[in-house]
Parts: structure tokens; sequence; C-alpha cells
């Protein structure tokens, strides 16, 4: 089976469109003329033995798919409906939308959160408006908004970035997902106490950005005069008969006792219902049905039985790439992520919530679109792996390829270049100017240089990437393809499915293996050090052996015996701050753990001081005439304390800020 890695991006457990994880290049901008990139290892030639794409073979393999699927990953359900020729082909649910009361999924009446996917509306919304002239994509955003978003260099951040997703901002996590109803907020309020730092000049790095989204919608609801709920339901679902779908948080009475409850997996209890503060970026809730007749408007250039939602050649506008890209590398088409599958144009857009996960994919040269959403996570995340076998086994099995043409042979100087890449890097979606930039520190993607001169990603075992062009390197037995560049000085490796974020390489300061080695080093010394002070006392008092200290040899002894103890103190602090990550509560990531963290931040005073007190304390100990013993362990707490500072700084848990 071919894998492949154009998934929606979901931000650590949380996605939205983070197909998570990993471009930038100042190739020249596309034509409006409608192409279809296809890499150099993938035959363009015309597919041979392809199974007939109708209803009744759509049924015998996704029954036998998606029974097994299920029940092996854990999943409690799924709805998928599938279009051609500007019509319904097949739909159908699998699995419970309510695994205790054994309640079905049905493709025409139970609601699913479609994650980012909703972002495709939002960019319909946007692409209505410049068809009305209400709107230019490449105006500053800031003349449409109330309020301002942070300058950087770069100029201004235009419509058209947004859609690309290289506004710069930085990722966030406060508040954008409540349980509550009554701690909802609505998304100005989220927008403009939120506000997301800028970390990356305006369209050079690609960073995922829900909050680039949502400015989006609200900027459609400040030109329409309509709320962003009224004006989704007037100009796209009322024209697209798509009555069981709403971007309202709550749902609707109507709808609420048909929406599938979400799940860790179906052996779990169910989880509480997301209300996303970004809604224009993820709130939606649809049918497998409803989300059919989106898809065949879109392969009709708007069309939908006889109402046209975009004229057609905004359509055909809306569908070609905005952003820079090498030639056969998914881009981003005015919002639409646009790229080849087995030779073939596709467009379309997944979508993660924490319990909901969903992709949708538009053939336009063949008219067909394929829509498909779980409500599990499954067991150890199994859903990302069905998901993505669907999507590749569908297109194998309808629009397969001959065989691939081999790779051209392996440039000279790539072994050199392969050492050059090896190292550690870290998506620029991120958080890097708050307590979660943690996370970021500590885990980091490795590339390994392998001895044939090929270089490997340490959590992509046995696939092999070699160099057959200048900066690009291939898989020869996927669709894998990465392009390095220097972006502002940064290694930067882009993948060929995913054009929303980049991998940068670090430096030595903040190499997640160092950082991790000095923490994990600085914490065993500490807790051995915490272990062996009762014993010593113990031991001294039971044989009557004085300490031998006084002054401030022993002021600065006893200090850093307790500065050991609040710096585990304050770890442990961090930890119940991080512990929603963890545990895939994100709704704990609001005010209420405002007081915890300004405590923390406060705190930060017991690793500077840890490390000072340690350092002072192993100057005193080399100068006196104690035992040697005694020098080298107080030159081992001092580097313990100032490593546990240094990682606390380089962590962000010294940065002083409420927002993240």
């Amino acid at each position: 089976m071919k894998k492949r890695f154009w998934i929606p991006i979901t931000l650590m457990a949380f996605g939205l469109g983070w197909p998570l994880l990993a471009q930038d290049n100042q190739a020249k901008e596309p034509s409006h003329e409608a192409q279809v990139e296809t890499p150099a290892n993938i035959s363009s030639a015309e597919a041979t033995d392809a199974s007939p794409l109708d209803a009744t073979d759509l049924e015998a393999w996704l029954d036998g798919y998606m029974s097994g699927a299920l029940e092996q990953g854990d999943v409690a359900g799924a709805v998928i409906s599938v279009v051609k020729d500007g019509k319904q082909l097949f739909s159908k649910g699998y699995g419970y939308a309510d695994v205790a009361t054994k309640r079905p999924m049905d493709a025409s009446r139970t609601l699913v959160r479609i994650g980012s996917t909703s972002k495709l509306f939002t960019w319909t919304a946007v692409m209505q408006l410049v068809e009305e002239g209400k709107l230019d994509l490449d105006a500053d955003v800031n003349t449409y908004l109330d309020f301002k978003i942070p300058e950087r260099d770069g100029g201004p951040v235009t419509m058209k970035d947004l859609m690309n997703h290289r506004g710069g901002f930085e990722e966030g996590l406060k508040e954008v997902v409540i349980t509550d109803p009554a701690k909802f907020i609505a998304t100005e309020k989220f927008l403009q106490d939120h506000i997301r730092p800028r970390i990356f000049p305006v369209g050079k790095v690609p960073a995922y950005s829900n909050y680039g989204t949502a400015l989006a919608g609200y900027i459609v609801e400040r030109l329409s005069g309509e709320s962003f709920d009224d004006y989704i339901e007037r100009h796209i679902l009322a024209p697209l008969e798509m009555e069981r779908s709403t971007f309202r948080q709550p749902l609707p009475a109507e709808l609420q006792d048909d929406v599938s409850l979400g799940y860790r997996s179906a052996s779990q209890p169910p989880q509480a219902f997301e209300l996303i503060t970004f809604a224009p970026a993820g709130s939606m809730s649809s049918t497998a049905d409803d989300m059919a007749n989106f898809m065949i408007a879109h392969l009709q250039e708007g069309q939908f039985n006889g109402a046209q939602i975009l004229k057609p050649e905004t359509a055909r506008l809306m569908y070609q790439p905005t952003a820079p890209h090498q030639p056969g590398f998914t881009t981003m088409a005015h919002g639409f992520f646009s790229g080849p599958i087995n030779g073939k144009r596709i467009i379309g857009h997944g979508g993660d919530t924490i319990w909901f996960h969903t992709d949708m994919k538009l053939i336009p040269e063949e008219g067909v679109g394929l829509f498909v959403s779980f409500n599990s996570r499954g067991k150890d995340d199994a859903v990302y792996g069905i998901r993505e076998r669907i999507i590749d086994d569908f297109m194998d099995r309808y629009f397969p390829v001959e065989d691939k043409a081999s790779l051209p042979q392996t440039i000279e100087g790539a072994k050199e270049h392969a050492e050059a890449l090896a190292g550690k890097y870290r998506s620029s979606r991120r958080i890097e100017t708050a307590f979660l930039k943690m996370l970021y520190t500590l885990q980091q993607t490795t590339v390994v240089a392998n001895e044939d001169g090929t270089v490997s990603f340490a959590d992509e075992p046995g696939v092999k990437y070699r160099e057959t062009a200048p900066g690009l390197w291939r898989d020869a037995d996927s669709e894998h393809a990465l392009y390095v560049d220097t972006v502002d000085g940064q290694l930067t490796i882009t993948r060929n499915n995913n054009p929303v974020s980049v991998l940068q390489k670090v430096d030595l300061a903040e190499n997640a293996g160092l950082n991790s080695f000095i923490l994990f080093a600085s914490i065993t010394v500490i807790l051995l050090a915490l272990v062996a002070w009762p014993i010593s006392w113990w031991c001294r008092r039971l044989y009557s052996q004085p300490l031998g200290l006084t002054g401030r040899d022993l002021v600065a002894y006893r200090l850093t015996r307790w500065l050991m103890v609040g710096n585990m103190v304050y770890l442990f602090g961090w930890y119940i701050a991080l512990l929603p990550i963890f545990q895939m509560q994100l709704d704990g990531f609001g005010p209420a753990l405002d007081p915890l963290l300004f405590t923390l931040l406060a705190a930060a005073i017991v690793p500077l001081a840890g490390a000072g007190v340690g350092i002072w304390n192993a100057w005193l100990t080399l100068r006196s005439d104690r035992h040697v013993m005694a020098k080298a362990g107080s030159l081992l707490f001092a580097a313990a304390l100032c490593g546990f500072a240094w990682v606390a700084f380089i962590g962000g848990l010294m940065s002083f800020t409420l927002e993240y």
C-alpha cells in the first residue's frame, strides 16, 4: 500500500486541519490556467485496470473495508458519501453514533463535526464577496477590521495570505475549545482577546493558522452586515439544500438529537460536545448527504440544482494555485489544498477536532468527490491511518496508474548534502512566545543521514529519500518528496504533500536532544541529592558527626538543598499546567488556568535563584578544604540547577505572558 502524507494538519492532539505536522521557495506565481502537476516519478499515462466507479462496487468495497477498519481500530462510527457527474453516487453510515444506545450512523441524518473542512465554506463566502466587489484579496486585512493585527516586516497581511496560511501567525490554544456552553465566547471576542503574535514575515513561511481563518470569517461578517452563521446559511447552505448543516454552537434544538457523539475510542465513554471559538475555522456540523451537495456545487463551478453560489469564472479562479510551490508539490488554491495523487489533480481539505476526523477530496477533471468522517480517535489513534488508507485505496481502485518510472540518478554531492541535512527540526506551526513552547523544545523531528547518501525521518522507518536534483529528494517506493532550501538563514524542509507548514532546522541551543538530556540529567541529579540529603543527616546523627559548616558555607549548603526542593515543586506545577495537552482536554486551557500560570511565571525566580545559589555554593566549596567528593558534588549540583534554569528559559517557561 502506498503511503502519503497529504493530511490536514492537527496541532498536537487537536487539529482542525492540523492534517499536523510539516517550503518556502520563491517559485514563479502559477498561471490561472488549470493544470495537473505530476511528480517526476509518477507516470501520467492513462490509468488502467480501474474498477467501475458505481454504487454497487463502492458498497461492496466499503462494506468490507469499513467493518474491518472500525472493529480493529476501535472506532465507533463513520459516514461516507461519493458524488460523480453532478449526482450523489453513494452514501452510507457505518457503526454507531451512540454506542450505548446502538444508534446507527446515518449518512442522511447523523451530523458529524467536520473540523477544518469547515474552512472551505468560509473561503467560499470570501470569494462571494470578492465577486461582489466588496473584498480585495490583495488589500491589507486591517482595512476591514475594527482592531489591528500586529505589524511585522514583510508588508501588510492580505486575505490571500490568510487563505495560503502565510500571515506569519503563531499557533494558539487558549480558549480554542470550550465544553461548557455557559463559558462560550463569540468569535469576535476570541479574536480580540487572543490576538496571535506574528513570528514570521508575511508571505514567506507557511504556518497553518485557525486564527487567520477566523479573521476571514469575521471580515465576512463586517462586509456583509450579517452574522457569520446567518451569512453562511443564507448564501451557501440554503442554495445548496444543506438543511441539516450549521455553524451554530450549541446546535439548534431541532438538530441536537441527531448529532453523533464523539469518542476517544468506541470502548470508552463519549466526550462532551466541542464548542469551537474560532468558529469559521472549524465549527461546522453536517451530514454526509449535505456534504455531497457541497461537493457537487464545487465540481460544477458553483452550480447546484439551478442555484449558483459562485459565478463559473470565480469558481475557476478559486481552484487555481495561489502560493509559491515546487512542481508536483501540493499547494494552496484560495483555501483549498491542491495537488496530485495518482496523476490526478485533487483539491480538498481535511479536518480534525479532538474526537472527529474528516477528509474531503475532489477530482475536478473527473467530476468525482469523496467525503468521509469518523467520530473517534480509535485505539492508538488508529483513525489517522484508516482515513489515509481509504483515500489511497479509493484512488488506487478507481484511478490507478501504470508502474512508476524509475527515479533519475542520485546527483553528485548527495552524501555531503545528506550530512548537512541531518539534525533536529521543528514545525513552523508552533507556539514560540509562551509556556507551550516547551513541547516544541523537547519534541522535534529528527532527520538522519544514511550511509548510502540518503536521508530518513526517524519517525518514518523504512522510507529513504535520495537527492535527484539540487534540493529535491524523492523516495523510490512512494510519492513522498522533499524540497530543501534556506529561508531567512534557516535550513528548511518542505514535504510535497504539506503546503501549510515546513520543518525548520534548530540550532544547538534549542536542540531537543540536548535540552532533553540537560533536563532529565538535572532532574536525576536533583532527585538523587534530595534522597541523599536526609540519609546523610540521619547518618551524621547516628554517628554523632557534625556537618562541619558554618557561616556562609552553611547558608549556601542549605539554600542549595531547599532550592532543589523548590525546583521540583516548580516542575510539578508546570506538569499540572500542561495536563490538558496530555489528557487531550483542551477546554482546560482557559481563564481558569490563569492563576496557576501567573504563579508559575512569577515563580521563575526559583530556577534562577537555584542556578545562582548553586554556583555560589560550588565556589565556596572549591575554595574550602573540604573533601574532593564534596567539591565534585557541589559542581554537579550547580550544573543541575543551571541546567534546570536553562531549559526553563529556552522552553518558554519565563515568557511572562498569559496568552498562549
